[in-house]
């Protein structure tokens, strides 16, 4: 598994990593571990989770660092683990966003779920326009200066965003973003007009998320036919499974077969022949999608066949 710097800080992470949005929820202990046992086994040491992921199954949010505080159990110096908070963890206007107040309170609960003592990438979720930049960021300069997280980060920032929280780090000698969760993949490039230069500019690696859009850049899913899977029961299946989108798919698919790859190898390897890219975040459910997704991660196109992709 190749190694990948995260932005322009010392951190180093594997170039896959594995979400868990699907664990606490649509996975027990005993599969959640084989799971995180095969990517251990793959050299996968990315885990991306958050507060939220487990709201709306029985379970609960919480649910998925509640699971993988317990599978890390014992070996939680070999991961590097990333969370999120500010996404609202229920209905009370309390329970979410980016305040000093809810920051400290959702670091402390993430730390107890997870059962460790520090974090070692913890990003704001998503932007909150009701709190100064100044007061989320120096919350976050007060953990990592006490040690319970190692580096923070940004998630659905627009690029504008970015660069207000790097000036005002750099201005006000708070810990700085080192990185940018964001959708991003062979169908969904939007990043790159404004955000990913803005990243480039300012040091923030990309972290990308729904790399294989839902399942769709698998090849699973065929037009007019009805399908299995995640994405025929989602609420975007009608945006993402579109007669453009399976045009663009099929034209993607080609390119990938003309040069001996599969479309999974393309939706991998084309986010990590971009430097900008650190982990490329992918759920699994069993051991052999972890499996798959390393093996497609290995391809790295040249300059012409980014090029060529470009236009497709």
């Amino acid at each position: 598994m190749e190694s990948r710097r995260l932005g322009r800080s010392g951190l180093t992470v594997s170039a896959v990593g594995l979400g868990t949005n699907n664990f606490g929820g649509r996975l027990n202990d005993e599969a959640a571990r084989h799971v995180l046992n095969e990517a251990l086994e793959q050299g996968v040491n990315f885990i991306d989770t958050a507060d939220v992921y487990g709201r709306g199954s029985t379970a609960g949010a919480g649910s998925s660092e509640e699971q993988l505080g317990r599978l890390m159990a014992g070996r939680r110096n070999r991961f590097i683990v990333a969370t999120k908070f500010g996404v609202p963890m229920g209905d009370s206007d309390l329970e979410r966003g980016a305040s000093r107040r809810w920051i400290t309170t959702s670091a402390e609960n993430s730390l107890r779920r997870l059962r460790t003592d520090y974090i070692d990438l913890y990003q704001v979720h998503t932007a909150d326009p009701e709190t100064p930049i100044e007061e989320t960021l120096g919350a976050l300069d007060d953990l990592v200066r006490a040690g319970k997280v190692r580096y923070v980060g940004v998630s659905n920032y627009a690029a504008w965003q970015m660069a207000d929280a790097v000036w005002t780090a750099r201005t006000e000698h708070l810990a700085r973003p080192i990185s940018a969760q964001m959708h991003y993949n062979l169908l969904v490039r939007g990043i790159q007009a404004e955000v990913i230069p803005a990243c480039e500019a300012h040091g923030l690696g990309i972290i990308p998320y729904f790399p294989l859009e839902s399942g769709f850049l698998t090849g699973k899913y065929k037009p007019g036919g009805n399908g299995h899977g995640r994405l025929v029961e989602s609420p975007r299946a009608g945006e993402i499974m579109s007669p453009p989108n399976f045009d663009r798919l099929g034209a993607l698919e080609a390119f990938a077969v003309e040069r001996g790859h599969t479309i999974l190898d393309l939706a991998f390897g084309w986010l990590l022949s971009q430097s900008i890219v650190g982990p490329v975040i992918a759920s699994a459910s069993s051991p052999e999608q972890v499996r798959a997704n390393v093996v497609a991660s290995t391809w790295r196109l040249s300059p012409d066949e980014m090029a060529a992709v470009a236009t497709l």
